[in-house]
């Protein structure tokens, strides 16, 4: 439960601290005079956004904090897995700065506006009457018999492997798309591996090809230019190898002499031995070249095969051409198993459609055990002792088993309503009128405390459209959840603030050029005051005294 807000400098307020005590707590003033500014605090306490126009000051920074009696809330779990310091008495606070940051706490802990609004589920909720409205919302209707049904945790497995599902069934699309696809391009991307495959190709081979080409397609020239260099070299007495013979010999006479000509006659020494070897391999090439016009033919044959497979596959060399295949036999293999694939996703989806099927129907089954209860229950409610001017409001919720997977399971629903004897069902959002629905929202409210563990409940005018008697059994069943959990009423109704425990009003006041508003607690001479104007205006009557202590007694 909240048990203190403090406010400063936001909208119409300057500075407010109030304490808040369990039970029943009526909140009233004029319209216009904040308590829809008192809202928005506890508002932006839960997590809502913030901006400039919050400041009541510009050049001041707005902070809202508020302490929540959270001890019998089984709350520490949270607290651990946000890695936040668990209180039982929590101090949330909001700051929003001139620059228009907005900074938020919990216990002193920086947090971010999601981690704050997933901690207010626990903590507040707000009833408006947009609301009241949603109420012909089917996901609400949902809400409403499942909390009756005690789903939520089923519930949660539920949606746990809804969304698992799903994603496998995403990544199946995906699959038989790539499958698809790659199957329009296997008979191409096939043809063009098995060519590359009957090519036979090594990394280097063109350049081996290339140079081998050259020399069979020049063998004349080359055996010829071959034969002159060893003629020259050999030639026996004015050949190379002679004459430098005669070198070596003349300076192995004068080597002795000076460190200088041995040094020259090593080096003549070993270029003639240089010169020999080279010698020897010109007579070995020119032996081992022959004139082969079927080998040229060949090697020009595999290099045209090599140059076409370039300019198809638009590369300069063999091993991008090997890269290529490569690539080519790793998609073909891909294909084959992306068909494991799908058929073991395949699998998996179905156990987990069957898995989906057998929680949808343990959450069908609940629902169709908790609707009757929660009918009775209504109508116990709307119409034992004429209980809200609607005794003989009857309801009839009919689930429609779907094939599709819903967020909350398989079952589709038309919460039906009748007001009166003697007329048809309808759906609630068509036939109820707007009083019918604040006082069927009250009602539900009133069974829903029942089940939850929620510890504050603010109703913000929810006696739209309601007086006389009906307002004051309205404001009875607000006292009777008041026993189990804290609630709080913003009204204009007297029937109703009569029965809260504790009674604040909301006022607006001029000073000078500045407005303020101020949220006090009544004291009970007060609180008749206040009764009394809500009964008859400004101008209070003996008679509105009298009935406003009548009320309150």
């Amino acid at each position: 439960m909240i048990t203190s807000l403090s406010i400063k400098n936001y909208a119409l307020i300057e500075k407010l601290a109030i304490d808040f005590s369990k039970g029943f707590s009526i909140i009233t003033g004029e319209t216009g005079a904040g308590k829809s500014i008192i809202l928005g605090a506890i508002g932006l306490v839960l997590g809502k956004r913030a901006d400039l126009t919050s400041l009541k000051n510009k050049e001041e920074k707005c902070v809202i904090e508020a302490q929540f009696e959270i001890g019998k809330y089984n709350l520490k779990d949270f607290f651990e897995a946000n890695d936040l310091d668990y209180e039982d008495d929590t101090i949330i606070r909001r700051e929003i700065l001139p620059s228009g940051k907005s900074r938020a706490f919990i216990n002193d802990s920086p947090v971010n506006l999601q981690e704050l609004q997933d901690l207010s589920l626990y903590l507040i909720d707000i009833h408006s009457q947009q609301q009241t409205q949603e109420l012909s919302d089917e996901s609400v209707q949902f809400k409403i018999i499942d909390a009756i049904a005690n789903n939520s945790e089923i519930i949660a497995e539920y949606q746990k492997l809804l969304k698992s599902y799903k994603s496998d069934k995403s990544k199946l699309s995906a699959l038989l798309k790539k499958q698809s696809d790659a199957s329009k391009e296997q008979e191409y991307h096939t043809f063009l591996l098995n060519e590359l495959v009957a090519a036979q190709l090594k990394s280097g081979e063109q350049e081996e090809l290339e140079a081998d080409y050259e020399k069979l397609n020049n063998v004349e020239i080359i055996k010829e230019s071959l034969d002159k260099s060893l003629a020259i070299a050999n030639e026996e007495q004015f050949g190379v190898f002679h004459n430098l013979n005669e070198i070596k010999n003349a300076l192995q006479k004068v080597a002795p002499f000076s460190p200088e000509y041995q040094n020259l006659f090593e080096r003549i020494t070993s270029l003639t031995i240089e010169f020999d070897d080279i010698s020897k391999e010109l007579e070995n090439c020119s032996e081992k070249l022959l004139n082969d016009p079927a080998q040229l033919e060949l090697i020009n044959q595999k290099l045209q095969l090599i140059y076409n497979l370039q300019k198809k596959h638009q590369v300069s060399s063999v091993d991008d051409l090997l890269q290529i295949q490569s690539d080519l036999g790793n998609s073909l293999l891909e294909l084959d198993n992306i068909d494991e694939e799908i058929a073991s996703l395949s699998k998996i989806i179905e156990e987990k459609a069957a898995e989906l099927d057998n929680y949808a129907s343990k959450i069908h089954e609940n629902r169709v055990n908790a609707i009757p209860n929660l009918s009775a229950q209504l109508v116990a409610i709307l119409e034992t002792l004429g209980i809200l001017g609607m005794p003989n409001a009857r309801f009839n919720m009919e689930l429609q088993p779907s094939e599709t997977y819903f967020q909350n399971g398989k079952d589709e629903l038309q919460f039906l309503f009748s007001a009166n004897k003697g007329t048809d069902f309808g759906l609630l959002k068509k036939v109820a009128s707007g009083g019918e629905m604040s006082r069927i929202m009250l009602a539900v409210k009133a069974i829903l405390a029942k089940y939850s563990k929620l510890p504050t409940l603010i109703f913000d005018e929810i006696d739209t459209g309601v007086s006389g008697e009906i307002a004051i059994r309205m404001g009875e069943i607000m006292k009777e959840m008041s026993a189990t959990m804290q609630i709080f009423a913003i009204t204009h109704l007297p029937q109703i603030a009569a029965k809260g425990d504790s009674h604040f009003k909301v006022s607006k006041s001029t000073i000078g050029d500045d407005t303020q508003s101020e949220l006090k607690l009544l004291a009970q001479e007060d609180r008749i005051i206040e009764i009394a104007q809500m009964l008859s205006g400004a101008n209070i009557s003996d008679s509105a005294l009298n009935h406003a202590k009548e009320l309150l007694n």
